[in-house]
């Protein structure tokens, strides 16, 4: 039996394809109540699916935002089930927003939920926290890459409350979220097109902040349309080098709220894909 392709491989492809575009799959009770649905398993299910029904056949990755299911119970996650296989019915990469990060067993039981071959809910690749030691992950990296799946570490967030533990500074001088980012680096390190270990820098940061340039992985970049980043931040944070390989602006209210009709959900998606386009391509 051959060994699965590595994600970062597959995500690479996936966006010559679609582009760089991460739709996120976020049902919040207030888009719920905007769509004109309960904010209970059924309005979920109704936005959740109408959501990525759209969204999964116009761009390379999606991400649901798991804390949203879960706020339902047993039914929101078999709705997030559903979203997965959809998503993945549809040709998109699911990265699935969940934050996990533990030590021991307990991590590894987070490895086997979501990254492991037999995963109860496989997605492409999680969001992990490195905030117990960078070393914490390194089985679930590993496990992941065995089932051609991958993982995106929080380094430098758009949250304002991050700004203080991601800031302050190591011993040697790079500030922890340099840190992590050296980290992910050192795993990535040879692989091609793109390595599996991404991490998570906001678009809103300050340019400089981070020196990306030897990660050779892909970068969630959260902040861009409803928390204030624009292309043209994009491109002073990361520079057109990065932005042509493998960063990927998150976008969820902004085109959520165009919901629920499924032709301006389309366009107000296809429209972000376009404005993404323009520094891409500038940048060739």
């Amino acid at each position: 039996m051959s060994a699965p392709e590595r994600f970062g491989a597959r995500l690479a492809k996936a966006i010559s394809a679609r582009g760089p575009l991460c739709a996120g799959i976020d049902p919040h009770p207030g888009l719920l109540e905007a769509w004109g649905l309960p904010v209970d398993a059924s309005g979920l299910e109704r936005f959740a699916l109408g959501a990525t029904e759209v969204l999964a056949a116009e761009t390379a990755i999606v991400k649901p935002q798991s804390a949203f299911f879960e706020a339902f119970g047993a039914a929101g996650v078999a709705v997030l089930e559903r979203v997965v296989a959809l998503a993945r019915d549809a040709g998109a990469l699911v990265l699935l927003d969940v934050k996990r990060g533990d030590i021991g067993s307990t991590m590894a039981a987070y490895t086997a939920a979501y990254v492991a071959g037999g995963a109860a809910i496989a997605a492409d690749a999680i969001t992990v926290s490195p905030y117990l030691g960078f070393g914490s992950l390194e089985q679930c990296v590993a496990t992941g890459r065995e089932a051609g799946r991958g993982v995106f570490v929080l380094a430098r967030t758009s949250n304002p409350e991050a700004h203080a533990l991601q800031s302050a500074k190591l011993p040697d001088g790079r500030t922890v979220a340099q840190s992590v980012v050296d980290a992910a680096a050192a795993l990535n390190a040879g692989a091609g097109p793109l390595g599996d270990v991404g991490v998570v820098a906001g678009a809103t940061i300050a340019p400089g902040e981070l020196d990306l340039t030897a990660l050779n992985g892909p970068v969630l970049a959260p902040g861009f349309g409803a928390q204030g980043a624009t292309v043209a931040d994009l491109r002073a944070v990361f520079g057109d080098a990065l932005l042509a390989k493998g960063v990927l602006p998150a976008s969820s209210r902004d085109i959520l709220r165009h919901g629920p009709d499924a032709a301006a959900l389309r366009t107000a998606v296809r429209a972000t894909r376009e404005l993404l386009a323009g520094p891409q391509e500038n940048g060739q």
